[in-house]
């Protein structure tokens, strides 16, 4: 993985919805810590950095780095609350992860080759994507960012489906884990149908403008 995430994170201990709302007052997210064997740890966040770090994609799929008060622990984002209206989080749940133990994550997908896959551009197709992020299990260590679907090869009424996925060693997807019936599509390339709505409104008017000379010729 490529990017790195670190949050600087201080221990609170007022607990409530007026202690929440003073650390948001003071700039800082009341996040909590859990997991991994240990008890759980009420923290605070600066709500700016987490809220940039937000932004990235990889932030939501990645193992991070809690600085609590100089120890450092790694964790992934397990849930959040966002302001209905205003652009801050209200809280954070972080799950602490061990090395040796493997964990859970929805990991998004990265879809490739819509610009020379043969269903779109030379069939006439139009792509769906069923999903856009699949459940995976695997160590921390092995945990992608994305995983990545390429499409260039896919024709018209074709579809990959979970087990057409290339995944990275180590990882693996737990719908799999529960049967081959859970082999869901995962994106594919269907006929466009207002293209097809067209051309028979084209062909009815063509028809049309092709009985009209009949029609005249009779009269006359």
């Amino acid at each position: 993985m490529s990017t790195d995430f670190t949050l600087d994170a201080q221990p609170r201990d007022d607990k409530g919805k007026g202690a929440s709302r003073r650390l948001r007052h003071a700039g800082l997210l009341p996040a909590i810590l859990y997991g991994a064997g240990s008890e759980p740890t009420m923290i605070a966040l600066k709500q700016n950095e987490v809220f940039h770090s937000l932004e990235n994609e990889a932030f939501y799929s990645h193992i991070l780095t809690v600085n609590v008060a100089g120890k450092k622990e790694q964790a992934i984002l397990r849930d959040l609350q966002r302001h209905p209206s205003k652009p801050i989080v209200l809280h954070m749940d972080l799950q602490r992860v061990k090395a040796d133990e493997e964990i859970r994550v929805h990991v998004p997908l990265h879809f490739k080759g819509e610009d020379i896959a043969p269903g779109i551009k030379t069939e006439g197709g139009t792509v769906s994507h069923l999903l856009l992020e699949v459940d995976v299990s695997c160590l921390p260590k092995d945990l992608p960012e994305f995983i990545e679907v390429d499409i260039s090869d896919l024709h018209l009424n074709e579809s990959l489906h979970l087990s057409d996925l290339k995944l990275p060693k180590g990882v693996t997807l737990v719908e799999l884990q529960h049967g081959e019936e859970h082999d869901n599509a995962v994106v594919n390339i269907h006929p466009t149908r207002v293209t097809a709505v067209e051309d028979e409104t084209l062909e009815a008017a063509a028809e049309e403008d092709a009985e009209k000379p009949a029609e005249e010729g009779g009269e006359g």
